[in-house]
């Protein structure tokens, strides 16, 4: 069983507090998988005021885009190398392969060079300075690395789009349903985790292609792809919109009050993708609402 530090309910909170500085983070993505990753890449590569991108990391997804983890890994992998031909803000950034599969057991990591590099910059992170490791796919290849080494949790702050509401009927959400060991790694751990629920929070972060032909299209080689990308899934222009899910995780580092966030215990996540509660746990902070214009302005502005 592998045993993580404790990090004080004080260094906790400090943690899940909002960093009202420029931060450093680490962006692992399932490129491939939807539209809204790449507008996710494109946003905290045009926040520079706050945000510093050091590393890209692919993350596995399986459905009908890929014929596996490892294929849908690999995909996205390609997805990254194809912004970066398309964004001057994205050379020299690092992008690295991830996990090939989910975690076989709960204690089993999945190596990788993105997990190995995830450890190296946390473990060159100073307390003082956490390395943020935003999250927006399944989070194999961050629960690998705090697996690989556990004393990363007392040097890094965990954003991830992951699960539904708290509320919700069930957490059957993409991201968290696919690797059901390391979504657990995650939230028992006792990580500094902000996590970012589907349903019921950013569910209502939708735009419609009218307004990304309006306010994207014309944004240079970089608007053209995203607009080109998000018209490919528009089968039915009429009353279409679609959930740009991922720019939560990145709006939510540009400016807390944009995503009202509460300290909650960390929620138990049963074998048939329920939450329950006990409120002897650690603290996360989750996101609980998400100001839509707010964030789509800022998105707009910036491109």
């Amino acid at each position: 069983m592998v045993q993580f530090p404790v990090l004080s309910e004080q260094r906790l909170l400090q943690r899940l507090a909002y960093p009202n500085r420029p931060i450093r983070i680490v962006l692992d993505t399932d490129t491939y998988n939807e539209i809204d990753d790449q507008f996710a890449v494109i946003y905290a590569l045009k926040s520079p005021e706050k945000i510093t991108v050091e590393a890209f990391y692919a993350a596995p997804f399986y459905n009908e885009l890929s014929s596996g983890p490892k294929d849908g890994m690999e995909k996205s992998y390609d997805e990254l190398v194809k912004i970066a031909g398309l964004l001057p803000e994205m050379n020299g950034i690092p992008i690295h392969r991830g996990s090939e599969r989910y975690l076989p057991a709960a204690d089993t990591p999945v190596d990788s060079a993105a997990a190995r590099d995830l450890v190296a910059r946390a473990m060159a992170s100073s307390e003082d300075d956490p390395l943020y490791v935003v999250a927006i796919g399944a989070i194999t290849n961050v629960a690998s690395a705090m697996l690989l080494e556990p004393r990363i949790i007392e040097r890094i702050v965990v954003v991830w789009l992951g699960g539904h509401a708290l509320h919700w009927r069930d957490t059957k959400e993409f991201n968290l349903h696919q690797d059901l060991h390391a979504s657990r790694t995650m939230l028992n751990s006792g990580v500094p985790l902000v996590l970012i629920p589907c349903m019921g929070v950013t569910s209502h972060l939708l735009t419609t292609l009218s307004e990304v032909e309006d306010y994207v299209k014309e944004k240079g080689p970089v608007g053209e792809y995203l607009y080109e990308t998000f018209r490919g899934c528009a089968s039915d222009h009429a009353g279409y919109s679609r959930v740009i899910w991922d720019i939560s995780t990145i709006a939510y580092l540009n400016n807390e009050a944009w995503l009202p966030s509460t300290l909650v215990h960390s929620p138990v996540l049963s074998e048939d993708f329920r939450w329950s509660f006990d409120h002897t746990r650690h603290f996360i902070r989750c996101v609980d609402y998400v100001h839509r214009d707010a964030v789509f302005k800022d998105l707009f502005r910036k491109l």
